[in-house]
């Protein structure tokens, strides 16, 4: 059984997989596509994804492609935790620059679905976490794009600071959202 929550920016849900245990362990379903899609969440995934952030507070992020290449993922954790962060960047949307942010961990079992339109990063809590995601378009350099993970105009409330976060040089270098022409659109139908 998986259970699906809304979040309160809409298309933004958590996935909820039921963990059933014994003395053994546990085991979960964690993804089928025929209960997603009577879920409302009909979506063709191709490619799957993961990293390893050996430090916490390594920040990856926030990412998205452009159209042609925009992608729907579903995080989750395999080991570790994180909070993981999707930022509407929808021009036109009542939510554009507002964010939910949740904690996904190996030990919770949540995973974050963020729909195209949206960027998306996260901020490891504990060392050696693995993230794994699936996404629904493929990778393509040319569509890969991002904004700045700390703009304060986010208020995105980081567990790290910006002086003492793990980033990539690409990451630090992202534009702010107000100095970012989006390319994605709202459509409220």
């Amino acid at each position: 059984m998986i259970e699906i929550e809304e979040t309160a920016i809409p298309g933004i849900r958590i996935v909820r997989p039921r963990r059933l245990g014994d003395a053994r362990g546990w085991f979960a379903e964690t993804f089928n596509r025929r209960v997603l899609a009577e879920a409302g969440i009909d979506i063709d995934f191709v490619q799957d994804n993961e990293s390893l952030s050996a430090a916490p507070g390594t920040v990856r992020g926030l990412h998205f492609q452009t159209p042609g290449f925009a992608q729907t993922k579903l995080v989750r954790v395999l080991t570790g935790a994180v909070l993981d962060v999707a930022v509407d960047i929808r021009r036109g949307s009542p939510t554009f620059g507002a964010h939910v942010a949740v904690e996904l961990s190996a030990e919770n079992g949540k995973q974050l679905l963020v729909p195209r339109g949206f960027a998306h990063g996260f901020c490891t809590r504990v060392p050696d976490t693995r993230v794994f995601y699936k996404v629904d378009a493929y990778y393509s350099q040319a569509h890969d794009a991002g904004i700045l993970w700390n703009d304060p105009a986010l208020a995105i409330d980081w567990p790290v600071t910006s002086g003492k976060a793990a980033l990539s040089e690409k990451d630090a270098r992202l534009p702010r959202l107000a100095d970012f022409d989006t390319p994605f659109v709202y459509d409220a139908g």
